[in-house]
């Protein structure tokens, strides 16, 4: 594998989808994701100037971050149970997957203790799949004033994850979702939503073409995850 060939690859594809946006490349963060990649990945990424990672698990992302170079910025992208905001507010700059306001005020709490100031992402499960964490649409609007009005907690925008298919021209619909909730929220708070963190390796494209500030991409990027040995 040619990491920095994967890496030009994608930025060349960013440019490319920007173009036909009529966007600035500059407006999209890859948030490299390096769960389930070693540590010396992160570190060969950082080589070539990559400093943005994503995470999933809290545990996986605490023994790696310290093996990695001290710059860098993390977001945790994946599920965040309430018994771990302690450790993700002192592992993560960004955590883009707030899908309740129980865990948003568990977080506030956390973020409190640390008088940090903590920047979130309101994940959205857009197409309703069962398997998928995320505010349902209507609750997110319900939910977007309480949460606001906690004092540690700033929101910076949405995510969502769309439903995996081949043909990524399925998803737009879900991306064009995501952007129509943006205006909607900022609508009721009456201020800015900086971002828009959909699309992933197999999708990016679509979503930076309707508006993606943030895109999340493992496997264009670092290749397939190792599977897991099993035990003997």
């Amino acid at each position: 594998m040619d990491l920095a060939a994967n890496f030009d690859s994608v930025h060349q594809r960013i440019q490319a989808a920007c173009g036909r946006a009529g966007r600035d490349p500059g407006s999209v963060l890859v948030v490299a994701v390096s769960k389930g990649q070693p540590p010396e990945k992160v570190r060969a990424a950082a080589t070539l100037g990559h400093s943005v990672f994503g995470e999933s698990r809290v545990q996986e992302a605490k023994a790696k971050i310290e093996q990695c170079p001290g710059h860098l910025r993390w977001h945790l992208i994946g599920h965040l149970q309430s018994n771990k905001c302690r450790d993700a507010v002192a592992l993560f700059q960004m955590i883009e997957s707030i899908d309740s306001l129980a865990l948003a005020q568990e977080l506030n709490k956390w973020a409190e203790k640390e008088a940090k100031t903590y920047s979130v992402l309101l994940e959205v499960n857009v197409a309703g799949e069962a398997t998928k964490f995320g505010f349902q649409p209507e609750q997110l609007l319900s939910a977007l004033k309480p949460i606001n009005a906690l004092p540690r907690i700033e929101i910076h925008g949405l995510m969502t994850i769309a439903p995996w298919t081949p043909e990524p021209e399925k998803v737009r619909p879900i991306f064009v979702r995501l952007r129509e909730l943006k205006d909607r929220c900022q609508q009721v708070l009456g201020a800015t939503l900086t971002h828009l963190s959909m699309g992933m390796s197999g999708d990016f494209e679509v979503a930076i073409e309707e508006g993606a500030t943030i895109v999340r991409i493992g496997t264009a990027l670092f290749g397939p995850r190792a599977k897991a040995k099993a035990q003997t």
